[in-house]
């Protein structure tokens, strides 16, 4: 009987499931390579330090989830070929500043090409770019800085926090796959710029409260044609940015817009692009639905895999922002509450946190940072502290924009 396989994040595995391949070469890792069943939480924990995802024998695993989707061995080819290997160079702390400034120069230009637009206006190719490169210089020495900055800000206008959240995930997204930083800088502008059509149209097409009837649906869908008419006729050059502008509705079933794209028809750049602002749209507050949290907005990408987007694409932005992203709300199993501050891509279910309230759910004053990778000593990852829910925003009141964390 053929084997039948099902991708399923380390966080959601069960006792008793049969793990039959990792998301990685088995070499390098304890497990045995004709694969092994989940015993006990410290398998999972174990695994959480080598993956992000691995994939289930379904014949010999209890399934608890029916959204998990049946999925093939992963084709060659999707990603282009890796470029340098990125790594941090400075820490968190001695990076935001330079990250505060980097997000200010990107919103205020978010601002201004809303107006240009809606003036008809032509946008300065030169003004984009002198916004994206300090944003893409930012995330190259610290891929949480930024992050954990867009975290603790107050999300004012959903338009421009969008597309400045989009721009930061495109170029993130492209840092974890080694893409030529050239190719980082049109991502984060192809990111910036993926609703910027909506400019040209009415308001009342994006905010309606009820369903649109079939003509405002056409309309609405129309602001994909009129962001690449924007981008022709200022002059903004790059396959990546006209890629992932025009294809980022396409999905992978055949089922998105303007042209039905599906598969490998659909750049990589639009694959790219799809989970980027599908992600940033669920975890956001738009002007009729409340956003959930970042480890929830994973999940619901995820199970789509392999329909609405490529399942390989998915994966690779799950490894991109870990189980966990940072500026998630998390319970530990001490009862303490936390906030998620940067990824130890070692150990990628041991993040660093700030640790908000203790057990009995009072405040810390003051608040505590904690790397839970090394928090316990030597018991690490066995009895020390770890996550055992992600939280929904605002859960116990906490909105990290009123917490003065940065």
């Amino acid at each position: 009987m053929a084997l039948e396989e099902k991708r399923i994040l380390v966080g959601l595995l069960e006792k008793g499931m049969f793990v039959s391949r990792l998301d990685r070469d088995w070499v390098g890792t304890p497990f045995p390579f004709q694969g092994f069943y989940i015993e006990s939480d410290n398998d999972v924990e174990l695994l959480g330090n080598y993956c992000t995802s691995v994939f289930i024998d379904v014949l010999k695993s209890p399934l608890t989830d029916p959204g998990l989707q049946s999925l093939p061995r992963p084709a060659p080819g999707v990603f282009p070929p890796r470029g340098p290997t990125y790594r941090n160079t400075v820490a968190v702390q001695d990076e935001l500043p330079r990250a505060r400034t980097a997000h200010a120069d990107v919103h205020r230009l978010a601002a201004g090409v809303e107006a240009a637009v809606r003036a008809g206006q032509r946008l300065s190719p030169q003004a984009v770019r002198d916004a994206m490169e300090p944003m893409v210089e930012s995330l190259l020495r610290n891929a949480d800085a930024l992050f954990w900055l867009i975290s603790l800000l107050r999300r004012d206008d959903y338009a421009y926090s969008h597309a400045v959240n989009c721009s930061a995930l495109a170029a993130a997204f492209g840092r974890h796959l080694a893409l030529p930083r050239e190719t980082l800088v049109e991502l984060a502008t192809g990111g910036f710029l993926l609703d910027v059509g909506k400019a040209a149209l009415p308001d009342s097409l994006f905010n309606h409260a009820g369903p649109l009837e079939p003509a405002s649906i056409q309309r609405m869908r129309s602001h994909v044609s009129e962001g690449l008419r924007v981008i022709d006729e200022s002059g903004i050059r790059g396959k990546w940015v006209r890629d992932m502008v025009g294809c980022h509705h396409e999905r992978h079933d055949g089922s998105g817009y303007p042209d039905r794209l599906a598969g490998d028809r659909i750049p990589l750049a639009g694959r790219m692009g799809a989970v980027i602002d599908t992600y940033d749209a669920i975890s956001s507050d738009r002007p009729h639905c409340k956003g959930e949290s970042r480890h929830d907005a994973l999940q619901e990408v995820y199970r789509a895999s392999d329909r609405l987007y490529q399942g390989e694409v998915v994966e690779q932005f799950l490894q991109c922002l870990s189980v966990y992203p940072t500026g998630s709300l998390v319970e530990l199993s001490t009862g303490e509450v936390a906030i998620v501050m940067a990824q130890n891509q070692a150990r990628r279910l041991l993040p660093r946190v700030m640790l908000l309230l203790d057990a009995n759910k009072y405040p810390y004053r003051p608040f505590r940072d904690v790397d839970l990778m090394t928090a316990g000593g030597e018991k690490a990852g066995a009895g020390a502290a770890k996550i055992v829910a992600a939280l929904e925003p605002g859960a116990y009141g906490l909105d990290p924009a009123e917490l003065f964390l940065a």
